[in-house]
């Protein structure tokens, strides 16, 4: 279930240190108008999700899958910030790397297993 979109959106503009004016303009709407995007009070649509996402440079799917948390634990923050500047720890990828490993030599092994059939 996909929760706040508008709470994403205001999140991410903060991020990139736009206004809401800004995001309106481009919109072509006033900066009420938008700001009730923004606070709930006008339903996003799916066209208004994706023109708004052209704007702040984000696919849609990221703003909707967008976690503050996880930006603010793992940001490195090169010049401007946003969401595309995530590290993961050495571990974590070693770790993914030795799961692809077992995983890839799983499937060679079924496809052996499945050739002798």
């Amino acid at each position: 279930m996909i929760t706040s979109p508008e709470t994403k959106i205001r999140q991410i503009r903060e991020l990139k240190n736009l206004t809401q004016e800004h995001i309106a303009t481009q919109l072509n709407l006033t900066t009420r108008a938008y700001s009730k995007i923004e606070t709930g009070e006008t339903q996003l649509t799916i066209n208004r999700l994706n023109e708004i996402s052209l704007i702040l440079g984000v696919a849609p799917m990221e703003i909707l899958g967008f976690d503050e948390k996880q930006i603010f634990n793992n940001c490195k923050q090169e010049g401007n910030i946003g969401i595309n500047h995530i590290s993961l720890p050495n571990k974590l990828i070693e770790q993914y790397e030795k799961t692809i490993a077992v995983l890839e030599d799983e499937i060679k092994l079924l496809k052996a297993m499945m050739d002798r059939n």
